[in-house]
């Protein structure tokens, strides 16, 4: 069965919640407990239609402002597929919350309100897509309910988007729809009343099987912790535990680790008792190698024939900011992969984005929430890790503040 992840981003009450909650219950994915919910809702507010946004909207806060704050995250399956859906906030104070959701997704849903047209909101979210490398974009022109199914409307707006997509001169993939979420009409049922348009449907569209591509990537294994162990069952043992970042690993296969730069043979991968012959992304292993060379928490290990890239200390990378105190020239902060961590400073802040209009940099003294900016980083030891536009799971590191402790901000090396 196929995983699917999703992000939904959009503006304030273009209807994401409404969007999510209709999919699930026109797929038959609603517990009992959330449809006697829904039911509920519904009568309290007095309406002819299905309040399906509290499916979503779990916070008290949210429910009192009709907005969504946080990220939620949905889990549904069909028959075919399993769906794990990030619902993003949609203010521009809580962008920091739209890169959270979609860190992790694929394919990111972009609603766009037909009466509204593309807002600033539109240009950051789909900029936001673009800069974490999502595999495709679905722009659903909602509530065409409300301007009386007008296929010049829709027209209209996906001319809007195709030059927003067309000026920042990206080749992702992506999808223009009408639908209402509050009616139901192209979410999972095709409409009777836009028969002008003979395109799929959202689930359609995000049921097929074409729309993931198996894309190849260097093996990388974070090292988390070192095994040694002296009994009847491991006599002299010697394993390295951590997680399969990127690609596969096999028995018999030659590595390279890093930081000592040192070579070996993959001689066992266990899985708790279980001996196996390969381990792939995701996968939390132990691997066993035949020399005893320096290795410890914090370590990588990828294959010796691969195009490993070197360790640096000094990068440039892009970063979003996700504090409420901005960052400035010169700030120290923990810099983090995986187990892997340095003391960095920002050596310089080249510039900060406008997602609106990406291509202009903006010179800034320093990085303020949600604020996305180019940087220059110098790091206290060298760090082994891809470009983000390489490698996604090895490409990306966490800010962390070393007085606090608290994470603050998300960055993308270049």
């Amino acid at each position: 069965m196929e995983l699917v992840r999703i992000s939904t981003a959009g503006s304030v009450d273009d209807g994401k919640s409404t969007l999510i909650g209709r999919l699930l219950h026109d797929n038959n994915a609603l517990t009992k407990e959330q449809e006697t919910l829904v039911l509920q809702k519904t009568k309290e507010k007095g309406w002819d239609d299905l309040d399906l946004s509290v499916i979503t909207d779990g916070l008290v806060a949210e429910r009192e402002q009709g907005i969504t704050i946080d990220v939620a995250h949905i889990y549904f399956s069909t028959d075919t597929h399993k769906f794990i859906i990030a619902d993003s906030p949609g203010h521009i104070e809580y962008t920091r919350n739209m890169v959270t959701g979609a860190s992790t997704a694929e394919t990111s849903i972009i609603l766009v309100d037909a009466r509204k047209g593309l807002l600033e909101q539109s240009f950051r979210h789909f900029f936001i897509s673009i800069l974490l490398k999502l595999d495709s974009v679905i722009f659903c022109v909602n509530k065409m309910d409300l301007v009386d199914y007008d296929e010049d409307r829709f027209l209209k707006i996906a001319i809007e988007i195709k030059n927003m997509v067309s000026d920042l001169g990206e080749k992702i993939p992506f999808k223009i729809l009408p639908v209402s979420s509050l009616k139901g009409d192209n979410v999972v049922v095709k409409s009777k009343k836009m028969k002008w348009y003979t395109g799929p449907t959202l689930n359609e569209i995000l049921h097929d099987s074409n729309s993931k591509k198996s894309v190849k990537q260097p093996f990388r294994f974070d090292v988390q912790q070192v095994y040694h162990a002296q009994n009847k069952d491991f006599v002299d043992f010697r394993g390295f535990a951590g997680r399969v970042v990127s690609g596969t690993i096999s028995t018999g296969d030659r590595v390279r680790t890093f930081p000592s730069g040192n070579e070996s043979v993959v001689t066992e991968i266990r899985r708790y008792t279980d001996v196996l012959n390969e381990a792939s992304a995701d996968d939390s292993v132990v691997l066993s190698l035949a020399d005893e060379i320096d290795i410890s928490r914090g370590s990588t290990i990828c294959l010796a024939d691969s195009s490993a890239t070197k360790e640096q200390k000094e990068l440039s990378a892009t970063v979003v900011w996700l504090d409420e105190k901005p960052a400035l020239q010169g700030s120290k902060l923990i810099f983090k992969v995986g187990a892997r961590e340095s003391l960095s400073k920002i050596q310089s802040i080249n510039y900060t984005i406008d997602p609106a209009s990406p291509k202009n940099h903006l010179t800034s003294s320093q990085i303020e929430l949600n604020d996305i900016s180019n940087v220059d980083l110098k790091l206290s030891k060298p760090i082994f890790m891809d470009s983000y536009s390489e490698n996604k799971k090895n490409g990306v590191f966490l800010l962390v503040d070393p007085q606090s402790n608290a994470t603050v901000g998300v960055g993308f090396a270049d």
